[in-house]
């Protein structure tokens, strides 16, 4: 169980906080409600609170946002730090 609360912590911050996202439409702050469903489906049960990833969208850059919401997959994400 620790192991698994790691990966979701790996995750969480691999979503909003690296910028190499650069090639992807922007995504405006007021879309953050649908970058934070989109990540949660693709996170599943290792996504975080839905108040915890607004709250990293909303800190997060356009360009963060819109590789967030051209991800995929778990490994997409991950590349959009």
């Amino acid at each position: 169980m620790p192991n698994m609360i790691l990966k979701a912590a790996f995750l969480t911050c691999a979503v909003f906080s690296i910028s190499a996202c650069s090639d992807y439409d922007p995504v405006a702050k007021s879309d953050c409600s649908k970058v934070v469903s989109h990540a949660q489906k693709i996170l599943g049960a290792l996504a975080p609170s839905a108040s915890e990833l607004m709250s990293q969208c909303q800190s997060a850059s356009d360009s963060e946002r819109g590789c967030v919401m051209a991800s995929n997959k778990k490994g997409q994400l991950a590349q959009c730090l």
